[in-house]
């Protein structure tokens, strides 16, 4: 399975986007040992949303979907459902 998922560093409260062929809260765990340049310095992180695709091109063309245009207020407007409906992923992969 391929994941595009969303991680919020809860330092500077930005949420990262991502894709991943690992289950998405392992990658998370991943991220706050430092594993990228990026969440290097943001971390501690926490997973607040995923997607599961079969397809490796369908999972790659989503996470930049929400990298770009559109995407981003998308990614925005699931952001703020989630943190207004108080909705936790659930580790059930």
């Amino acid at each position: 399975m391929f994941y595009v998922y969303f991680i919020e560093s809860k330092k500077v409260n930005k949420i990262y986007v991502g894709f991943t062929e690992k289950n998405p809260f392992s990658r998370t765990e991943e991220h706050n040992k430092s594993s990228n340049d990026w969440t290097k310095s943001r971390k501690p992180f926490e997973l607040i949303y995923y997607e599961e695709y079969v397809c490796k091109a369908d999972a790659l063309r989503r996470e930049n979907f929400y990298k770009m245009g559109f995407g981003r207020e998308t990614k925005s407007l699931i952001v703020n459902y989630l943190k207004i409906s108080n909705i936790k992923p659930k580790s059930s992969i």
